[in-house]
């Protein structure tokens, strides 16, 4: 009776281990609804045009990432009625760290194409995914 007892236990533990999600994806996926969220409060006419990272290569990521970042920071919001919680989101996003595989990147953010900041945000939401 111990032994199925503590069978039980053991696989009910296992089981919680595995279907944990890791703070890493819980992160990403916290930065993912916030460029959402963006997408509502960001200013698209009349706005700046920000340099937009596609289908960045492998040992470029850590480069389209900080293009991303750098971006966000340019961004304005559609009114000042959302300003409080644009300015929360901006600060989340800026957050992301992305560890690069120690490749060089010829690369830079000024050879991406221009784009609005609704398709710039559409670009960091892809990439996230």
């Amino acid at each position: 009776m111990k032994r199925m007892i503590i069978f039980c236990i053991l696989f009910f533990c296992s089981t919680m281990v595995l279907t944990t999600v890791s703070p890493r994806k819980l992160k990403y996926k916290q930065i993912l609804k916030k460029i959402e969220g963006l997408k509502t409060m960001v200013k698209d006419e009349d706005a700046k045009l920000l340099h937009t990272p596609e289908n960045p290569v492998e040992g470029c990521l850590h480069k389209a990432v900080t293009c991303f970042k750098t971006g966000t920071q340019k961004l304005k919001p559609v009114s000042s009625q959302v300003n409080a919680e644009f300015i929360q989101a901006i600060r989340i996003v800026s957050r992301l760290t992305y560890k690069g595989s120690g490749q060089q990147c010829n690369s830079t953010c000024e050879s991406y194409e221009k784009k609005t900041p609704k398709d710039f945000l559409n670009g960091f939401a892809n990439l996230m995914q």
